[in-house]
């Protein structure tokens, strides 16, 4: 879900692993949803993806079609009539459906990108684990939550783990792959064949919070808060001294309000409630401030700078 900065990269079906992975159903419409969504068809694989609300769909498929439209200019700029077909072939392969029980009876794979809450998770989970054909593997796009702990629900923890990507999906070339306790072996390599036929560099984590990046960054950003809380540095600075003497891309500053100082708040909650005694997930007064005010930063127009709101 954070991410630094976007690495625009060209794909195309042709270029893809195979997978033994050929009917995906994604639930959750929303940015991740629709961009696992999209990447699985370009890929040359069924999906269904499933929203409750059907505008939430339509407008899915509406962005997932401009976004194939600048995939294709890039990959058959010469060949418009090729770009075309792409395009028109990836569409055909997205289904939608509000019913995710019955959008599920012949996946090979689910993938949940639905809100951040546990108790939703285990609700739609139990569901799936029901309902799903018993060679299908089940996993959460979870940015923030234990795999084990979304698993608990279900009796097929053998073929249940985390894929987690980042966002834009189509564009951003990481995939994290996470074995929870009781993820089988084929479980795992099934899930790293199907990242790599949908493009994406995997790497395997454990089921640690934060995975590898977002164990890293939440920290990082955090630290950068309190640096500024504390009066040390202004934000401008603290975000020119990362850009300039560390390389990256965006400041961490400039970062929280890209990614929503809500969502920064969020996962640091939930990893304080799991490990009180962890120093570095330790509430932020500022931080729990700007939230409490509404400033979440870009999406509100303000957090820890002010932006022009579109």
């Amino acid at each position: 879900m954070i991410q630094f900065g976007v690495i625009v990269r060209n794909f195309s079906s042709s270029s893809a692993v195979q997978s033994a992975i050929k009917n995906v159903t994604v639930i959750g419409g929303g940015l991740m949803g629709s961009g696992i969504a999209q990447v699985s068809a370009q890929a040359g694989q069924n999906v269904i993806l499933v929203d409750v609300n059907s505008d939430v769909l339509t407008k899915s498929q509406k962005s997932i079609s401009n976004n194939l439209g600048r995939v294709a200019k890039k990959i058959y700029k010469d060949k418009p009539q090729e770009g075309e077909k792409f395009v028109t072939e990836s569409m055909s392969r997205i289904k939608t459906s509000t019913d995710p029980v019955s959008a599920i009876k012949s996946a090979d794979l689910v993938v949940e990108a639905i809100v951040e809450n546990i108790d939703v998770k285990h609700e739609l989970f139990k569901k799936l684990d029901e309902a799903a054909p018993s060679h299908t593997i089940l996993a959460s796009n979870t940015s923030s939550l234990s795999i084990d702990e979304i698993a608990s629900v279900v009796k097929r923890k053998d073929k249940f783990g985390g894929l987690h990507f980042f966002n834009p999906v189509p564009v951003m070339r990481l995939l994290e792959v996470v074995k929870g306790a009781e993820t089988s072996d084929a479980t795992y390599e099934a899930m790293m064949a199907w990242g790599k036929s949908v493009g994406k560099t995997c790497i395997t984590c454990k089921d640690t919070p934060g995975f590898v990046v977002n164990r890293l960054l939440v920290p990082y950003m955090a630290e950068a808060v309190r640096l500024f809380e504390r009066g040390d540095a202004s934000a401008r600075d603290i975000d020119i001294a990362m850009k300039l003497g560390a390389g990256y891309p965006m400041g961490p500053l400039e970062l929280g309000d890209y990614v929503g100082l809500d969502t920064t708040k969020f996962i640091l909650d939930g990893w304080h409630k799991k490990y009180p005694e962890e120093a570095l997930f330790k509430p932020i007064p500022l931080l729990n401030k700007l939230v409490s005010e509404g400033k979440f930063g870009v999406k509100t127009g303000e957090g820890f700078y002010k932006y022009e709101k579109k």
